[in-house]
């Protein structure tokens, strides 16, 4: 299963969204919520508490499932 590219969660299979870049690069979201704050908003991953990048950096991971 892919992981969200903004939130890092794990995508069910049938479940999010697939946008492609016009350089071929490919991004995966869990959410409009997760597409609207990298694209619409330029928000960064790491700086947004509910994200894996952001629990990563600073040292906060929780245990996965």
């Amino acid at each position: 299963m892919p992981k969200c590219t903004f939130c890092g969660n794990q995508i069910e299979k049938g479940t999010g969204k697939l946008f492609v870049y016009s350089n071929g690069k490919t991004a995966n979201f869990c959410s409009n919520k997760c597409e609207k704050n990298l694209h619409k908003l330029k928000r960064k991953p790491s700086k947004i508490p509910w994200t894996e990048a952001y629990r990563k950096e600073r040292g906060k991971m929780v245990a996965e499932k």
